[in-house]
């Protein structure tokens, strides 16, 4: 389901997730330069209980923070060349491990991604208004699951 959001909606969708998500939980975040996928990142880390101010890790391909509620891993796969790559720094094992797994530029890894994970799609908004994004959020492989999400971060129309 795709929705125009204002930034502090978009704000209030990363804090409602971060309640949602148990472990093992993979959230796929996907969009262009600037839309919006750190920021997001960001808020779900404080509201998930994250202690530490998040980085990105564009250089690391993958950070941990384990002062939250659940591990959680944070994962920028922007500079890999091939999907495959993703398995050389532990990716299953991290998908695996009890925690929450977030992806930027998760669009690149797509083949690779797991059976069932959150899609978020953000997209700037035709209006030309700074403040907004068009945003889409799926449950991949689960549709009861995303019923039960939708309802939960009220994504409804």
């Amino acid at each position: 389901m795709k929705k125009i959001l204002k930034f502090y909606e978009i704000d209030e969708l990363a804090k409602k997730l971060a309640n949602f998500v148990n472990e093992n939980t993979v959230i796929a975040l996907i969009g262009d330069l600037g839309t919006g996928k750190t920021t997001f990142t960001k808020t779900f880390s404080k509201a998930f209980g994250v202690k530490e101010n998040l980085k990105s890790p564009t250089f690391n391909y993958v950070l941990e923070y384990l002062s939250g509620r659940l591990p959680l891993y944070h994962f920028d796969v922007y500079r890999l060349c091939q999907a495959e790559e993703i398995y050389e720094i532990g990716y299953e094992d991290y998908i695996n491990n009890g925690g929450v797994s977030i992806i930027e530029w998760a669009n690149i890894i797509e083949e690779e991604l797991p059976k069932e994970y959150i899609k978020v799609v953000f997209e700037y908004s035709n209006s030309g208004l700074e403040d907004e994004r068009n945003v889409e959020i799926e449950y991949i492989g689960n549709k009861k699951k995303e019923a039960e999400l939708l309802d939960y971060v009220n994504f409804r129309n």
